[in-house]
């Protein structure tokens, strides 16, 4: 089975993104093939070197990382990450910038998408 999990919030903020990654892991857990595709604000949390401070919230980039070493592919938009005002050298390492074309035949091609 083929999951997309598609976080368009921000990563801080509220829970989507967290609970876009919990959900993620959760798959990859139970063996399913997983993509997290990022999308307008959830760019975001493919940004290398995020600073929570005293927001609160627990610091999501390792995780992203962790996602990564699990086997699951992570997908930034290419046109909202450069509307976020981030570049290539500001993502973290394996994360593979793509077009909306290839966002949506990924959605195309999985059998069930969540959306955050």
């Amino acid at each position: 089975m083929k999951l997309s999990v598609l976080l368009i919030k921000p990563p801080y903020g509220d829970i989507q993104a967290a609970e876009a990654v919990r959900h993620a892991m959760g798959a990859i857990g139970d063996e399913i093939d997983v993509t997290l595709l990022l999308v307008d604000d959830g760019v975001y949390l493919a940004k290398k070197g995020q600073d929570v401070a005293e927001s609160g919230y627990t610091e999501l980039g390792e995780s992203v990382s962790d996602l990564i070493d699990m086997g699951c592919s992570v997908l930034v938009e290419k046109n909202s990450m450069r509307e976020a005002g981030l570049d290539t050298e500001d993502i973290i390492e394996n994360v593979k910038v793509v077009t909306g074309y290839e966002i949506s035949e990924t959605i195309k091609e999985s059998d069930k998408t969540m959306i955050f």
